[in-house]
């Protein structure tokens, strides 16, 4: 079994090709859009799910069979295709410092993606090295009931608040105490009623050190 490095990929501005159109290239196309990168879809046809953003300018869609001139300049590659031939011979065509993933060969890729839940800025992500991709997302299913959708808007104070802490708390020992105190259960709950106006009280009481940390 490889052992492989888990790493968070920034994408942004990065060029991506993805070969196929069907759907499950419909689901990577997606989630790399997600990530910003731009991405080229290499494929006669393209599903209808795809359609509106090939439309919308959010791809360049390449109606063409595939040819192994055609992964020059890309950084990352999916190979998704339903014809194990076709992804062998993208990963025949690729280079050494390009990411290669074939959706049917997680033993050929260098890379593989995690069965991953997000929440605003939260990702948590699942993998078993490909030994059981439904157990993946099985553990992945369990997480969602735990980190619900409140967890996007706690993420987020919190982010504001620790920019707020920074800014306001020169000392370095009582900075990391009230960012401590920001993740007692008090604050999450009042998240999740949505009772901001508590939230910001409490927060401003750590600051003053009205309550400890």
């Amino acid at each position: 079994m490889v052992n492989y490095y888990p790493a968070m990929l920034n994408l942004s501005g990065k060029k991506a090709v993805v070969i196929g159109g069907g759907a499950v290239a419909a689901r990577k196309i997606l989630t790399l859009l997600e990530a910003d990168a731009e991405v080229t879809v290499i494929s006669p046809n393209l599903h209808e799910s795809i359609m509106e953003v090939f439309i919308a300018k959010k791809i360049i869609w390449k109606q063409k069979r595939f040819e192994p001139d055609d992964l020059q300049d890309f950084f990352l590659i999916i190979a998704a295709t339903n014809q194990a031939v076709i992804n062998r011979q993208v990963y025949e065509s690729a280079n050494n410092q390009q990411l290669i993933n074939l959706v049917d060969r997680p033993d050929l890729s260098n890379f593989i993606v995690p069965a991953s839940l997000r929440r605003g800025a939260l990702t948590i992500s699942v993998s078993t090295s490909g030994a059981s991709p439904g157990l993946a997302r099985k553990i992945k299913q369990d997480l969602a009931k735990e980190y619900d959708e409140v967890y996007e808007e706690y993420l987020l104070f919190l982010e504001r608040s620790r920019k707020r802490v920074i800014e306001e708390v020169a000392d370095s020992t009582i900075r990391r105490h009230i960012l401590q105190g920001l993740l007692e259960p008090q604050f999450l709950e009042l998240t999740r009623q949505a009772n901001y106006k508590e939230r910001e009280a409490r927060l401003l009481q750590l600051l003053t050190g009205e309550i400890a940390p």
